[in-house]
């Protein structure tokens, strides 16, 4: 919302103008901040998200939700929990342009002969979108991250 208040306070500001002179110079101060805001680089989605603490507040809350979850909590078990809270963290820093480096396998060999269903997948994407929407991450946001992740699908399940 923030982003567009400057752009909607200029055309108000050019619609209430009595001057063809005021229209004017209004017009070119609007055209020129959104020119601006076109020009301005997008910060990284990692920022946008709220940087470390987010990353791990939203992590905490998710790992949380999987280890309440029957259904797929069975391989987190056998799992040194601190070792894949820190892996997470790092993949979600890294893959939303957050600084670090991921430590960690790759999603295949990470995964391999775990069995992860699609529908053990599809639990864990519920979960995540229930934390972030917990969080009350926007809407554009949540779909940029679910974009990052959502590839890994292919590499993490290993039913036909």
């Amino acid at each position: 919302m923030r982003r567009w208040l400057p752009l909607v306070l200029s055309v108000l500001a050019l619609g209430c103008a009595s001057t063809k002179a005021s229209a004017k110079a209004d017009a070119t101060t609007s055209a020129t901040a959104t020119t601006d805001a076109k020009a301005a680089p997008k910060k990284p989605l990692f920022e946008r998200l709220g940087g470390k603490p987010a990353v791990e507040a939203v992590i905490d809350d998710f790992l949380g939700r999987v280890a309440q979850d029957t259904s797929i909590n069975s391989g987190f078990a056998v799992a040194h929990v601190p070792r894949v809270r820190q892996r997470l963290i790092e993949l979600v820093t890294v893959g939303t342009g957050g600084p670090g480096t991921y430590s960690g396998r790759d999603m295949t060999a990470a995964h391999a002969g775990q069995g992860i269903t699609n529908a053990q997948f599809d639990a864990l994407v519920g979960h995540l979108v229930a934390t972030l929407d917990k969080f009350k991450v926007p809407a554009t946001e949540k779909g940029e991250l679910l974009a990052i992740l959502g590839p890994m699908r292919g590499a993490i399940v290993e039913e036909p």
